[in-house]
């Protein structure tokens, strides 16, 4: 989640979300349509996985998820009319909006991921986020460790395929210390 996320990330956040999901409501596709073509309205635009406590928000489901397919809330006003929501939008252009979208796979998205921001009115759970944090290190550690180990695999192949004896030696002798240093 980050703090300094530009209208072009959402924007080019919007286009792709609508080109890879099908929307439940088809109005919904038009109005992130809308949103992502004004700049002055996306910088009010905040993506947040929790909505809870938000005066205006806007909940937005993507087939085979098993939800309400759209949701406008304001201050204790709630609406699944798509219309309302742009009409409030475009009579309030200077009140933030927060959206959360629901579709397969969202946990797991680094698009999503990218433009995600923290719900102000949440307080920070530190433990939550040095716990993401370290899994965030050791899936990376885990991308490099595979990287390394295929990159070796592919030139131990390659030396082995132009009879270079010497590079094999090498690099096999590299292989196992890489195995040794795992274990």
């Amino acid at each position: 989640m980050s703090d300094c996320i530009t209208t072009s990330d959402k924007k080019e956040f919007i286009q792709w979300f609508l080109s890879q999901y099908q929307l439940q409501k088809r109005e919904t596709a038009w109005l992130l349509s809308y949103l992502s073509s004004d700049d002055q309205l996306l910088e009010r635009v905040h993506f947040v996985d929790n909505l809870r406590g938000l005066p205006r928000t806007i909940s937005i489901a993507a087939h085979p998820i098993q939800m309400t397919p759209f949701q406008f809330t304001k201050n204790n006003f709630i609406s699944t009319d798509v219309e309302t929501a742009f009409y409030d939008i475009r009579s309030c252009p200077h009140d933030e909006i927060y959206i959360s979208l629901f579709f397969k796979d969202r946990a797991t998205c680094s698009k999503y991921a990218a433009v995600l921001e923290v719900n102000p009115m949440e307080k920070q759970d530190l433990v939550q986020d040095s716990y993401l944090g370290l899994l965030a290190e050791i899936v990376l550690d885990r991308a490099v460790s595979d990287f390394y180990e295929k990159e070796l695999y592919r030139r131990i192949d390659q030396a082995l395929a132009t009879g270079d004896k010497a590079k094999f030696l090498q690099l096999t002798e590299l292989w196992r210390k890489w195995i040794e240093s795992k274990q």
